[in-house]
């Protein structure tokens, strides 16, 4: 299997830089499954490519995976493993590129730092589930242009369709470590399967390869837990981790999306999944593009939300308390008619993760010139909290425990004082839709409310400071349970103070 990453970045020869591999030399590793090869195609000053070629023996594939192979009989030996690039690949090149996906150059240490063109091919990339659209659906929001096109299954007989493989080129200009990070993330969430058996330091591996992207990817429910082969312990936990840089978990909580499976019989090779097999693979979560089969995650709604309200209350500056990595911001931001926008959170971490995100280093002076990123807590007062037109707490006050509410409550609602304030929070009540969930809905929440808590609270702080409450439902409004989240939207000039 073979992975090609050129640049055009003058001049190109600082790829061996970065990925500690001279051009003039060809270099073998040995994997516990076959051999890895790295080799320059070309190396000049305009253009440089850089090669990886796995060389995978089949038999030392079996004894490495001994008892602990899924597979059986002939199927070991005949399959697609030594062909189509999978979690083998993104193995070889972790080892392979360790401290290029680490992004550290002694020679050169600013160099890891930049941004350069970058194009990576794969000529035969197994995407079960998903195809060709699934390849655009996990790497369009990373950056990429993404060109896929499926690999028929014998171009002799067009009659018999494509097959489960594509041939990808992603082109880009990114950080080569982040490249490395999103491929050794996505190469076997695309294939949906590991050729080894998946133990709880699989969720650490994910964290540290997903940094600064992950978290903020509308099908990271999907990505999880494809990455951690559908473990649901793994898959809640990671989740978990990922929800705190600011989101929260219900995407994954959601019941499965049953998936269509279009791959014919011709497709299948030996040692590839038996019917049974691939039946429990057809479930996947919701993430990405809503459809009519595929309804937008509840995060996404409740961002929707969110911009609907500041839209009906007319407000044009806009403060995000709890801004986390960055979401609402990039949405406030891509609306031209808000004029100022600030972004605050108390973990330095998630700043430097909506930072990336935003791309800030690379934004244009006027986008730049309507936004504020700054560190804060919300339980004390800061003059930099006042002076807008609205401020949203977007699933923020059930992160703090009951007897700090009062507190932020004095520091919003009594010392920033703005217009409006648009605060959402889980509904405790629909929590028996999510099968799955044990306790609350994120482990660092402290409590989540019942509708009545909710409004009890709501409506003592509109009396004590001077501000009329509405409520909306987010999300579907069961007859039973009511929405599973619920919003409250503050205006300031009612209450009995």
């Amino acid at each position: 299997m073979l992975l090609t990453i050129s640049t055009t970045h003058r001049p190109a020869t600082d790829l061996g830089f970065l990925l500690h591999k001279h051009p003039d030399k060809v270099q073998e590793f040995s994997q516990s499954f076959g051999t890895a090869q790295v080799f320059y195609p070309e190396a000049g000053d305009e253009r440089c490519t850089a090669a990886l070629l796995l060389d995978v023996d089949p038999i030392r594939l079996v004894r490495s995976r001994g008892a602990s192979s899924p597979d059986f009989s002939l199927g070991q030996y005949v399959n697609d493993r030594p062909y189509a690039a999978s979690s083998l690949l993104a193995s070889a090149m972790a080892e392979v590129f360790r401290t290029a996906r680490a992004g550290r150059c002694a020679a050169r240490p600013e160099l890891p730092e930049q941004a350069i063109p970058l194009e990576i091919s794969l000529p035969a990339l197994p995407c079960r589930h998903g195809g060709v659209e699934l390849a655009h659906r996990l790497f369009e929001p990373l950056g990429w242009q993404v060109e896929a096109a499926a690999v028929p299954l014998d171009e002799g007989f067009p009659e018999w369709g494509n097959s489960r493989y594509v041939r990808l080129t992603l082109r880009g200009e990114v950080r080569l470590a982040d490249a490395l990070n999103h491929l050794y993330v996505l190469l076997p969430v695309l294939d949906d399967a590991k050729h080894y058996w998946v133990a709880s330091d699989e969720v650490d591996k994910l964290i540290r390869a997903g940094e600064g992207w992950l978290a903020a990817h509308p099908d990271r429910g999907l990505i999880t837990r494809r990455y951690l082969t559908r473990r649901t312990a793994l898959t809640r936990a990671a989740l978990a981790r990922l929800a705190e840089v600011g989101d929260d978990l219900e995407d994954a909580l959601e019941p499965p999306i049953e998936e269509e499976v279009t791959e014919s019989p011709a497709e299948a090779t030996p040692g590839e999944e038996s019917a049974e097999e691939s039946a429990e693979h057809t479930a996947e979560e919701p993430g990405g593009e809503p459809t009519p089969d595929r309804p937008a995650p509840l995060n996404v709604l409740r961002r929707e939300a969110v911009l609907a309200a500041l839209d009906d209350v007319g407000a044009r500056t806009v403060i995000d308390l709890g801004c986390g990595s960055g979401q609402l911001v990039n949405a406030l931001l891509a609306n031209k008619t808000i004029t100022k926008i600030a972004g605050v959170d108390v973990s330095a971490h998630a700043l430097t993760l909506a930072a990336r995100k935003l791309k800030l280093d690379r934004m244009s002076d006027a986008r730049r010139a309507r936004l504020d990123l700054f560190q804060g807590s919300l339980t004390y007062g800061d003059s930099r909290f006042a002076g807008y037109d609205a401020a949203v707490l977007m699933e923020v006050v059930e992160h703090l425990d009951p007897p700090r509410l009062p507190a932020l409550e004095r520091v919003v609602f009594g010392g920033a004082k703005p217009g409006h304030v648009i605060v959402t929070t889980p509904n405790a009540e629909y929590n028996v839709r999510y099968e799955t969930l044990t306790g609350m809905r994120h482990p660092d929440h402290r409590f989540e409310w019942t509708r009545a808590e909710f409004r009890h609270w709501a409506t003592a702080v509109a009396a004590r400071y001077g501000y009329q409450v509405d409520y909306r439902p987010v999300g579907e409004d069961d007859p039973e349970l009511g929405p599973p989240t619920q919003m409250a939207i503050f205006t300031a000039g009612g209450g009995d103070v």
